[in-house]
């Protein structure tokens, strides 16, 4: 490989070690701000029949 090659390569594998660094970064923080529903019950929805499926017409 020639000179700017090797140097244009070792930029991208920089730059993508960098981003994957950063995605899972985003994902720890997004795993951090998701409520666990084992952690807290009051977290679980339990439908009510009243959403926008549910049927009024009583046929």
């Amino acid at each position: 490989m020639t000179k700017t090659k090797d140097e244009r390569a070792e930029r991208l594998k920089a730059a993508l070690r960098q981003n994957l660094r950063r995605r899972k970064a985003q994902d720890r923080g997004r795993a951090e701000a998701r409520p666990s529903l084992d952690a807290d019950p009051s977290c679980a929805h339990e439908p009510d029949g009243s959403g926008p499926d549910s049927d009024k017409s009583g046929l």
